[in-house]
């Protein structure tokens, strides 16, 4: 509780003017390395949306090299931004980071889907659409998770087999896609028991910044939350993104969750959250029962 303190305390005194180092690299786990089996990824389209209708989007289906049709359940993770999460040379690259722990035992063999937002096609073909990812990730409801649970995960998993126990399954996102992945595993904590934030948005653009309240007075859920975040993250009329990360921490704690923050001195970026990908990823699968036993 002390390092909270010491953190807030470093947001309301130092604020804006603390300088960024935000100098965070990949570890070798996050780099392909040779003799580790690679999974395949296939890209898919979702246009026939009823929880969001009007929306088209891609999503990315990763399946690992250890997964055997005719063996155990896969476990489950979901990406949101999901493109985010793909580029080979980019900050976060999850098929890799997957491929080697997978490779060395350090986390389950895991299926990964990787969801953009929704977008509204414009009649211009030139056009990118309208955006529809404030609404489906900054949302407090159970809209994206039934999403999830009803039109994204069923044909996946009539390609792989996966795990339905909350043990063998997380979300994952960053800033409006940490807190969707949060609100997934608060609404459902039957479907998603793990949770990983990046830089989360757990401020009042759509009433996040509720969420601190709400868990003290509920009580507790059945799910392992890692949050990252950092001193120089935003700032603006919709509140203060390291605060609001802080704050979410300390009511998890006085709550009892089985909860990580990791909190440093980046801002808005995928910086630290990548460069941690690998250890969140081996403490938040820690311990996870292997799908014989799970229920």
């Amino acid at each position: 509780m002390r390092r909270l303190v010491r953190a807030i305390l470093s947001v309301l005194l130092l604020g804006s003017a603390a300088p960024a180092a935000d100098d965070y690299k990949l570890g070798p786990d996050s780099q392909p390395r040779p003799g580790v089996p690679k999974g395949t990824v296939t890209k898919h389209t979702w246009k026939d949306s009823k929880v969001f209708p009007g929306t088209v989007r891609d999503y990315w289906v990763y399946v690992p090299a250890q997964y055997k049709p005719d063996g155990p359940p896969a476990c489950l993770m979901v990406f949101q931004d999901g493109s985010a999460f793909l580029n080979p040379n980019g900050l976060r690259c999850v098929p890799v980071v997957f491929d080697n722990l997978i490779h060395k035992g350090e986390m389950p063999v895991t299926v990964a889907v990787l969801i953009n937002p929704g977008v509204f096609p414009d009649a211009d073909p030139k056009s990118k659409g309208r955006s529809n990812r404030s609404f489906e990730y900054d949302t407090l409801s159970d809209q994206y998770v039934r999403f999830l649970e009803t039109e994204i995960l069923p044909p996946v998993g009539k390609a792989v087999k996966l795990r339905t126990d909350p043990a063998g399954r997380a979300i994952c996102g960053g800033s409006s896609g940490g807190i969707c992945a949060f609100t997934a595993a608060w609404e459902r904590p039957d479907l998603f028991g793990k949770v990983l934030s990046h830089v989360g948005s757990f401020t009042n653009i759509r009433y996040g910044d509720q969420y601190p309240g709400m868990i003290r007075k509920t009580e507790r859920k059945p799910i392992r939350v890692f949050l990252q975040a950092g001193c120089n993250d935003l700032d603006n009329p919709h509140g203060s993104w390291p605060l609001g990360n802080l704050q979410l921490a300390a009511a998890l704690k006085f709550a009892g969750y089985d909860y990580k923050l990791v909190y440093g001195d980046g801002g808005h970026t995928a910086k630290h959250g990548g460069a941690i990908l690998p250890d969140s990823l081996r403490w938040l699968w820690r311990d996870t029962p292997p799908a014989s036993a799970s229920k």
